[in-house]
């Protein structure tokens, strides 16, 4: 991370960076049900043992669109909204990194595309870092850069590429020879 040497680093360190340097978005939202939308974006900084303050949490909430869903649990949401809160989770500690694993793989395409155009503007606006893993040449279009892994190796890349460019390079992809 940034100029930080992670190979010398003791399972405690490596956790205080993950807490502080970087934010995960699953395709599972992740919430805990009897929480409030607040008190899910609250929770990473509270486990730091820092206390949030109602405008930080609030921010975030405004920059992902849920301003108003503050005081909603997540059984009160729609997936997108969900996934939305789960965004904002991640956002609240400013992490160098953000890893989404299939962060939209469990929404309808119109919240898809309103998740990817945050996720993008992030980038744009912030210069937020973002490493994505999907399976969908939509979602992967919006990528500056799209790297093709099979097997765990990589198997290619493109850069700034358009979904049916994408979708034409995945139908093609092989396992390497043993």
């Amino acid at each position: 991370m940034g100029d930080t040497e992670l190979t010398g680093l003791n399972e405690t360190k490596l956790t205080l960076l993950r807490r502080e340097r970087i934010g995960f978005v699953f395709q599972a939202f992740n919430l805990l049900p009897s929480l409030t939308a607040e008190q899910n974006v609250a929770l990473p900084l509270r486990l730091a043992g820092r206390r949030p303050k109602k405008t930080q949490v609030r921010e975030v909430l405004e920059l992902v669109g849920l301003g108003d869903r503050a005081r909603h649990r997540p059984t009160e949401m729609s997936g997108g909204r969900q996934q939305r809160v789960a965004l904002a989770r991640a956002l609240i500690t400013r992490p160098e990194v953000l890893f989404g694993d299939e962060p939209t793989g469990a929404l309808d395409s119109q919240t898809s595309r309103e998740v990817l155009t945050l996720l993008r503007a992030m980038v744009d606006r912030d210069g937020q870092a973002i490493i994505m893993v999907t399976h969908d040449p939509v979602a992967a279009s919006y990528a500056d850069r799209v790297v093709f892994l099979v097997d765990g190796r990589v198997n290619g890349e493109l850069i700034g590429a358009l979904a049916e460019d994408i979708a034409a390079r995945m139908t093609k992809l092989e396992a390497a020879p043993c």
